[in-house]
């Protein structure tokens, strides 16, 4: 029987990297995971192609075609099993800062607030003289495809092996297309992805030295799909549809749920921030109330605010009541694992261990993607958590939310440690 190490070597499967700038100019890189090559075709010349941004049609259309591991374009002949309903591409700023940065920027510390385009700008001009040094020697900063379903996918597509696809937009930018190149790149079908003339969104991602994430998301005049532009071909043979919730995409996400619902396809929400549900509780609790939603994740923090000003409102009360309108319920809780639900079953498992956190950033959204892999192949409530503690732990040992080769082969070994078996992937 091949090794998880052996299989992503046979794919042929390259790291894309992307130096931070405060612009929409960036510089485009990539690392070989392996030393296999295709016949005939030098690694300089695979590097020098990953440079090319996709090509793709301007205006209100799908994007048709999606990238293979040998760089050429290819149709999807299926369905994907796992759609991510992300209504705005999104580009990730990511750099590890000192504390004093995160006290002069508006909002929170740890939480994810929207700013405007100014203020991006602003924080981008001030990460410059607050960076600090990474633990493990990498990238101070960089910008990548971000995004929770889009790090939730990818890690789904990448790591296990599943077939994916996003429904959303993208701007004609150089934003736009890095994210459509890192997207294809690993194997996400982007046919549903509406290309508009206008800006994609960005996000600064600000990680203190214990390697916790303060988000600030650009929304701003950034293109995003409507809802009016969904149809049931979008959703037609897919299985699950991921999803984050956002006062900001409420209407789109109502349209998809209906339609997901239609054609027989299971919800998964992520309650995306303690921010956005303190202050966007009222819509929250109807979408949750509806009985649409199977799969429901939420962290400690957010958990809590769920039920803020109830007699009881701490995370096991809020797995109850998420339990109670959801098939499915996920409370993560940071270093001391989860707790989960399904009927009446309710399990905890413990985080993993030897993960060391250099950066939280995409943690909860990895976890999801294991869980998820586990619901697609029938395994039990408690095998489904362990997959999502080796993923979710995996992203958090480098910086940003999209996992190295090096450290999926850490998950592997993880998950055989945990007797779990390991992900078939895709060649």
């Amino acid at each position: 029987m091949q090794g998880p190490k052996r299989r992503l070597e046979q794919r042929g499967k390259l790291t894309l990297s992307f130096s931070f700038l405060p612009s929409s100019s960036y510089k485009y890189g990539a690392t070989a995971a392996h030393r296999n090559k295709p016949q005939g075709e030098g690694i300089s010349r695979r590097l020098e192609r990953q440079k090319q941004p996709t090509a793709y049609n301007m205006g209100a259309e799908g994007l048709p075609r999606t990238a293979t591991t040998n760089g050429e374009t290819a149709p999807h002949h299926h369905p994907p099993q796992i759609l991510g309903l992300q209504p705005a591409a999104l580009v990730d700023h990511v750099a590890r800062v000192d504390l004093s940065l995160l006290d002069r920027i508006p909002g929170d510390r740890g939480g994810s607030i929207p700013v405007a385009i100014e203020e991006l700008d602003g924080i981008l001009t001030e990460v410059k003289a607050h960076v600090l040094a990474s633990p493990d020697g990498s990238s101070l900063a960089k910008t990548i495809a971000g995004g929770s379903v889009a790090n939730t996918i990818r890690g789904l597509s990448a790591g296990f092996g599943l077939s994916c696809g996003i429904i959303g937009a993208c701007g004609d930018d150089d934003q736009g297309r890095l994210f459509v190149s890192n997207m294809t790149f690993h194997g996400i079908n982007i046919s549903r992805l509406r290309s508009k003339k206008g800006f994609t969104a960005q996000c600064v991602c600000l990680v203190d030295e214990l390697g916790n994430r303060t988000m600030r998301p650009c929304l701003s005049n950034a293109v995003k799909v409507q809802g009016d532009e969904l149809a049931k071909e979008d959703f037609m043979g897919s299985k699950w549809l991921v999803m984050r919730y956002s006062i900001f995409n409420l209407e789109v996400i109502k349209a998809a749920v209906k339609v997901a619902k239609q054609e027989g396809v299971s919800v998964s929400l992520d309650l995306a921030s303690f921010e956005m549900v303190r202050n966007h509780r009222v819509p929250l609790m109807e979408l949750l109330l509806s009985g649409d939603v199977d799969l429901c994740f939420a962290n400690e923090d957010e958990a809590t605010e769920l039920l803020r000003g109830e007699a009881h409102a701490d995370h096991e009360a809020a797995l109850e009541f998420l339990a109670k309108h959801c098939r499915w319920a996920v409370v993560t809780l940071g270093a001391n694992g989860c707790l989960a639900k399904h009927g009446k079953e309710v399990v905890r498992v413990p985080a993993i261990g030897e993960s060391k956190a250099v950066d939280a950033t995409g943690a909860g959204d990895l976890f999801a993607s294991g869980f998820l892999y586990g619901l697609t192949k029938g395994l039990s409530l408690e095998e489904c958590c362990r997959f999502g503690s080796c993923s979710g732990g995996s992203v958090i040992r480098s910086l940003g939310g999209e996992v190295t080769p090096e450290n999926w082969q850490w998950a592997y070994k993880q998950m055989q440690a945990k007797g779990l078996p390991i992900p078939e992937i895709r060649n």
